[in-house]
């Protein structure tokens, strides 16, 4: 006959215990089992953690330790442990797709089935060590990966794990633990003025011109630029509004498989799977910016020059209101945006760069004219200071500025200082007169 044991009662008292009571028991295999009620499994029965020890002391302590992860919420819910692949491939497409933009779950979706789940999919999820994912992150760099995609694989096993922690699959994320790849930001060099006007120049021969003119002056990202309407524009006010966000397009086949082109987005009977543009979220992003002068003019020959074409195009205009769009009036790929950004740098003689260092450039003028910080966090859309410090690059004409100021302070006061004469010395003076 097996004799029991609690955890608030002698050994040897045999007392039932109320409904839900923790307990130990000596059983007939010789070893001390303990029961500890965690909660309630998903059929409405108590979900009542079993446990085994040598020792009735053992068992004891196994028991508290239990309860106290109970009672901080660190237990994991009962039922089968799931696998990194399987919760994994269940978070990206039931939790974040239906809640993210669709630029971001793009990359989630990168993350995790070309990286994650090939490199970490047969763990089980509730035995994931920060040091496997530490071993993981330098193998992709090891194997190619550059440290910025290891950082994003990083940043989104983090995110899927912190989901698995709130919903008690795990009771701790070990990406919080584990050290993320370093990243090594590089230093952008942005254009500077001379390189500006030689960039205007060239894009006032080409269609489209003003696109560049805005970027180059207002700052606004590719998405931003690209998703503009002339509903959006007020040249009379000299006012633009930023609204949405150009979508880089995804296309599936139309024909079934007949066009005889690997890449959908050949197919002449395309079908695309995502909308041309998305709404900004933010309420920075959604903004009101002044248009200078100069680029009121140079929209407003942008819009004359895109009449002829309209004129040109006949029944082959799509009239869809794009500020910028290609021959026919369809918006403008992100991809062709891209190339000609490619093109403009070459046909101007000026150095290699990125799109988005045009960004980098607006800011960086901004601060050369002196303009508030938090003017220019409302022209480029940004919602904290840290992105004003990120994007925000001393030039030469603010570096020599600066110099001027404390030549000027130190060393140049001095000089345009009167000499101080004594009293013994004036006397002398006053006598020699």
């Amino acid at each position: 006959m097996r004799s029991r044991s609690t955890l608030d009662q002698n050994e040897n008292k045999r007392t039932r215990q109320p409904n839900g009571a923790s307990s130990i028991y000596l059983g007939t295999d010789g070893r001390w089992h303990g029961r500890v009620t965690v909660g309630v499994k998903d059929d409405g029965t108590p979900d009542r953690r079993h446990l085994s020890r040598k020792t009735r002391a053992e068992a004891v302590k196994a028991v508290r330790d239990l309860e106290k992860e109970r009672d901080g919420g660190k237990v994991r819910k009962a039922g089968k442990p799931w696998t990194v692949k399987a919760w994994l491939t269940h978070w990206v497409e039931n939790i974040a797709a239906p809640s993210v933009g669709v630029n971001t779950i793009a990359g989630y979706r990168v993350a995790v089935y070309h990286h994650l789940i090939p490199g970490l999919g047969a763990h089980r999820l509730n035995r994931l060590e920060p040091e496997h994912l530490e071993r993981f992150y330098q193998r992709m760099q090891d194997t190619g990966s550059k440290p910025a995609t290891a950082h994003q694989a990083h940043r989104t096993v983090r995110t899927a794990l912190n989901e698995a922690v709130r919903r008690k699959h795990i009771t701790e994320n070990p990406a919080t633990i584990a050290k993320a790849p370093q990243v090594v930001e590089e230093e952008v060099e942005p254009y500077t003025v001379e390189e500006v006007q030689r960039l205007l120049a060239e894009a006032g021969k080409r269609p489209n011109g003003a696109r560049w003119a805005v970027a180059l002056a207002l700052g606004l990202r590719q998405g931003e630029a690209l998703g503009l309407m002339w509903a959006d524009v007020d040249l009379t006010a000299g006012v633009l509004q930023v609204r949405r966000s150009r979508l880089r397009p995804k296309y599936d086949h139309g024909c079934e498989g007949t066009c005889g082109k690997k890449a959908a987005g050949y197919c002449p009977n395309r079908k695309p799977l995502r909308e041309a543009t998305k709404n900004t979220k933010s309420r920075a992003g959604r903004r009101r910016i002044g248009l200078p002068p100069q680029l009121i003019s140079l929209l407003a020959a942008h819009q004359q020059e895109q009449e002829k074409a309209r004129a040109n195009a006949r029944q082959l205009w799509h009239d869809e209101g794009w500020l910028f769009a290609d021959a026919q009036g369809r918006a403008i790929n992100p991809r062709t945006d891209y190339e000609e950004w490619k093109r403009l740098l070459r046909a101007s003689g000026i150095r290699d760069g990125r799109l988005h260092d045009a960004r980098h450039t607006a800011a960086t003028v901004l601060l050369i004219l002196g303009v508030t910080e938090r003017a220019v966090m409302g022209t480029m859309g940004w919602s904290t200071t840290a992105m004003a410090a990120r994007y925000q690059h001393l030039v030469e004409p603010v570096r020599k500025d600066i110099a001027d100021r404390v030549d000027g302070l130190l060393w140049k006061s001095e000089e345009r200082a009167e000499p101080e004469v004594s009293g013994e010395a004036e006397e002398e003076l006053e006598k020699g007169n």
